[in-house]
């Protein structure tokens, strides 16, 4: 079944009865050949396979008439010891009660009795001997032929002659039914082509109209077709794919919008402030050379933290995955932010799991991963808070878990504060870009992980990284764990 599409608008180029596409032809044209073909094989078959049937059948009642005709002669040349007084009118009885005119003759194929009328068959001339033969003369049906055996001996043979309408009259009915039955299995044939035909051309008209609506920029056309097999995968993936890029393009602009959304504060005040140094309405002391350059930072810190978003969200993040100790990872993950973590006045533990806790994954991303978080707690807690690093294992899964001591998440914000450029009422100016969380989240869920954000009444949150676990590997060096993992994880991040 095809429907239209709910959103009620009328694809341009599609229809859905009426006459077929330039595909749809072909295809009818190439059904209706086949069908012809068939049927026309089909019908000489039978006709030759009827005609053959029929005439087999008539030839054997023929016979079985001239050999009753045969033995009816022979008894009555039996009983009048010859020919002569023979009397043959039980065997032209016979004979007409088939349809058929009898001639008989003697062993030296003599007309016999010698008197009788041979009719107008023997006026030609036309004789046949031995059981089974026939054949036809000028005018004449078909000819069926008996000898007339008497006491084990052959004294002459009779010979029937048979109407040609007889013959013919079966032959016509069943040639009849034939070419009825033909005309209506052509007509089916067609029927079924027509229909066929639209099933399989029609979800392709779609495809192809919904393709040219989505050129012209209607973002919302869509095929939404509920076809059978191979077409409908095809629909649905097609209205899959055009879903994917509806959802990269509003992905796109709304991008765009947060990024002159995030640029424009910093990029108005650091304008504001060199036009007042260049007018002479501000003198360019330390303190206001170190304002400007501070935002300076903050755009290149917006600039930086887009770029890895952008990355991520548009499927370009290339991911290394291998087998890793996560225990290990997270280790090195803590010493490489310690130095931030103290500068911000908090005490770091650590609680390591099982070691190794294997997983496969890209270690540096992860590492990325990891840091953003421990750079966020750093922002949001007070001096003097705790932040722990807990590593933990599931049967499936192996855990990660950043809890500190901070004032917390409302219970309305935690929904949002995995959302790009998203910040909390209580963000400050220095409450970072909001991109941080985000590009956690990405790139955790690009290794088929999760990550949540939980916060208790009494304040403190509770960030919990969740990855497959891979199975377990030999002794030796951990991947990931050494200096090199630090290669990506200066990104900033917040909420």
């Amino acid at each position: 079944m095809i429907h239209e599409p709910r959103s009620g608008v009328r694809l341009p180029g599609i229809r859905l009865s009426g006459g077929l596409g330039p595909l749809g032809r072909r295809l009818f044209a190439a059904f209706a050949v086949v069908a012809l073909a068939s049927v026309a094989l089909l019908t000489a078959a039978a006709l030759v396979g009827t005609d053959r049937g029929l005439s087999s059948a008539h030839q054997a009642d023929r016979e079985r008439t001239a050999t009753r005709a045969a033995a009816v002669t022979a008894d009555a040349y039996r009983r009048a010891g010859g020919w002569s007084t023979a009397d043959l009118s039980r065997a032209r009885s016979v004979a007409t009660g088939a349809g058929a005119v009898l001639t008989v003759r003697d062993a030296d194929d003599e007309m016999a009795p010698k008197d009788s009328d041979p009719g107008p068959e023997g006026e030609h001339g036309m004789s046949g001997s031995g059981h089974g033969q026939h054949g036809r003369g000028p005018g004449a049906g078909p000819v069926a032929s008996a000898p007339v055996v008497v006491d084990g001996r052959t004294v002459g043979s009779v010979r029937l002659v048979f109407s040609a309408g007889s013959w013919s009259a079966g032959r016509s009915v069943a040639w009849g039914w034939i070419a009825t039955a033909a005309a209506g299995a052509l007509a089916l044939a067609l029927a079924v082509s027509w229909f066929v035909t639209r099933r399989l051309t029609a979800p392709v008209v779609r495809v192809a109209s919904t393709a040219r609506a989505l050129a012209t920029g209607d973002r919302g056309a869509r095929a939404r077709i509920d076809a059978p097999g191979e077409l409908g995968d095809l629909t649905r993936a097609f209205d899959s794919m055009a879903d994917d890029v509806d959802h990269a393009e509003q992905a796109r602009h709304r991008l765009a919008a947060d990024v002159a959304h995030e640029l424009r504060t910093p990029l108005a005040s650091l304008q504001a402030g060199l036009e007042e140094l260049r007018d002479g309405y501000a003198d360019p002391s330390a303190g206001r050379l170190a304002s400007l350059h501070d935002q300076a930072l903050r755009l290149g810190r917006i600039v930086g933290d887009l770029g890895e978003l952008a990355e991520a969200e548009s499927a370009r993040l290339s991911l290394r995955p291998a087998e890793l100790d996560l225990t290990a990872l997270a280790e090195a993950a803590v010493a490489e932010r310690e130095a931030e973590l103290r500068t911000a006045g908090l005490t770091v533990r650590t609680l390591p799991g099982p070691a190794p806790l294997p997983v496969r994954a890209d270690a540096d991303r992860l590492h990325q991963a990891l840091g953003n978080l421990l750079s966020n707690a750093a922002r949001h807690c007070r001096p003097g808070d705790t932040v722990t690093v807990t590593t933990s294992a599931t049967p499936a899964e192996a855990v990660v878990e950043v809890a500190d001591t901070g004032p917390g998440i409302p219970a309305d914000e935690l929904p949002h504060v995995f959302d790009r450029l998203w910040r909390g009422a209580s963000a400050g100016a220095g409450g970072g870009s909001g991109i941080g969380l985000a590009v956690v989240k990405e790139l955790v869920t690009a290794h088929g992980g999760t990550v949540t954000a939980g916060s208790g009444p009494s304040g403190g949150t509770r960030m919990t990284l969740r990855l497959p676990r891979a199975t377990p590997y030999g002794a030796g060096p951990v991947p990931g764990s050494g200096p090199h993992v630090t290669s990506r994880a200066n990104t900033p991040g917040g909420i």
